[in-house]
């Protein structure tokens, strides 16, 4: 008798458990679906808001901000309070600020509903790896399975973003690509609140504890250096380009200086200062992220400027980017196995700068067929690099380092997003046309050069 209620306990735990991830990984798919939803609809942005290109890269760059910020400190709290409590409060931060957005009377206070938004989802991703450990516990599982398909749900979305936001700007405007989230983010809390393991009691410790061991200053100095660096490229002040380009190096060197004294830094230097290799590998993965997303984020306003494309259409010429990408994820990981990290790393720069070089032909026509061809051709080097840089990271580091070293990583695709997006607004200042674009391949091989003069240097760490 005892063996058939625990074998009927089992069977029932299956469907509770499915539904755990699945809620889960609707949860984390948020982030990545809206930092590529909003790529087709920045012309869109710019003429309901008067903007230029450069004022209108903020409602992507306050997106990659909050989450560069956001995702190690979410991550803490996770720890410290709960990550099924954090995650549903995530859930909720996404829905209330996202129903809200498109009322936004002005451009700025819509940056400010994306950063919201962003820290919302930021908080999806570490505590559901948090929770897959409990599922997979209880399941009777190997936790490597779960978190397999969160990471299958992050890079659908991610594939799927493009195409989703045109159709949504094309038949109901860029206010969908908001609202949304609203039903999405609610299913991912009421799945999550009914399959999800509770949190186990943990110590909450005191206010001051929590500001101290969070590292608040040293996120505060990390964003105001990005913002005012930001700020003086894109010639926001013109009286005052270069006074806020001096603070943005002071509090920056201010922010290095405190994060090499502090017992739990935001971003450890420290751990960069005594590992080379990794410190290759994380300078590399954010001058080729930026790269791709001088593609991702430059194009589509291409396309529908100076093409004249619907931005339903160029969702759907984005698609082969990302559906190329995460056809050459397994090719790559086999490559890995046969000739090395090193040799797979340099392969994909080489293959990058060639995919960047024929982009040059879009200065001479935009046709469909053209688009597509070179945007498949992108996604194969994207996928090869990301798996081959991820692999890097963690031949890099040692067991005990590998979840803070996680960290750095994904900030270092967040700061190669952003400085593409502040690029794209001082070489397309007037607007994204075949003239700016040809600045812009220039500028995407400058970055492979330098790309692939990193991983030239990088060699695997020594045990």
């Amino acid at each position: 008798m005892p063996v058939r209620v625990h074998q009927t306990v089992s069977v029932s735990n299956k469907p509770r458990t499915a539904l755990a991830v699945a809620g889960l990984s609707l949860g984390t798919a948020l982030n990545p679906l809206n930092s590529s939803m909003i790529a087709v609809a920045l012309v869109v942005l710019r003429a309901d808001f008067g903007l230029d290109v450069a004022a209108v890269t903020w409602v992507v760059t306050s997106f990659y901000l909050a989450s560069a910020a956001g995702q190690p400190v979410m991550g803490r709290l996770a720890d410290r309070f709960g990550p099924r409590r954090m995650f549903m409060l995530g859930m909720a931060l996404v829905a209330v600020t996202c129903a809200l957005a498109p009322l936004a009377p002005n451009f700025a206070l819509l940056c400010v509903a994306r950063a919201v938004m962003a820290l919302g989802t930021a908080t999806a991703y570490p505590s559901a790896v948090v929770m897959v450990g409990a599922v997979a516990h209880r399941a009777k599982v190997d936790s490597a399975r779960p978190l397999g398909r969160l990471q299958m749900a992050n890079t659908s979305a991610a594939a799927v973003g493009p195409v989703v936001g045109g159709l949504l700007v094309s038949f109901v405007g860029w206010e969908a690509l908001f609202l949304i989230n609203v039903p999405l983010a609610l299913a991912a809390l009421l799945i999550v609140r009914q399959a999800a393991p509770h949190d186990e009691t943990r110590e909450r410790g005191s206010v001051a504890e929590l500001v101290r061991d969070s590292d608040i200053p040293g996120i505060l100095g990390f964003v105001s250096a990005l913002l005012l660096v930001m700020m003086a490229a894109l010639n926001v002040a013109p009286g005052y380009r270069w006074w806020m380009l001096a603070a943005g190096t002071v509090i920056g060197a201010l922010f290095a200086w405190r994060e090499l004294r502090f017992n739990r830094p935001f971003l450890d230097l420290r751990l960069l200062g005594r590992n080379r290799p990794l410190m290759l590998v994380y300078l590399g993965f954010a001058v080729f992220s930026s790269v791709y997303y001088f593609v991702f984020f430059g194009l589509p306003q291409l396309l529908q400027e100076a093409g004249g494309y619907d931005p339903g259409v160029v969702g759907l010429l984005m698609l082969p980017l990302a559906t190329m990408s995460v056809v050459a994820t397994p090719w790559a990981v086999r490559a890995m196995g046969r000739f090395g990290v090193r040799r797979v790393l340099i392969a994909g720069v080489v293959l990058l700068a060639a995919a960047a070089a024929l982009m040059w032909l879009l200065t001479g026509t935009l046709v469909i067929p053209l688009v597509a061809v070179l945007t498949a051709l992108m996604g194969v080097p994207y996928g090869t690099v990301s798996i081959a840089t991820n692999q890097g990271m963690f031949v890099s580091t040692r067991p005990q380092e590998r979840g803070v070293a996680a960290g750095i990583y994904q900030t270092c695709r967040y700061v190669g997003a952003i400085t593409a997006t502040v690029m794209i607004g001082v070489f397309a200042a007037g607007g994204v046309d075949q003239e700016s674009w040809a600045r812009m391949v220039l500028a995407m091989l400058v970055l492979c050069l330098v790309t692939f003069g990193v991983f030239l240097l990088w060699r695997q760490r020594a045990e």
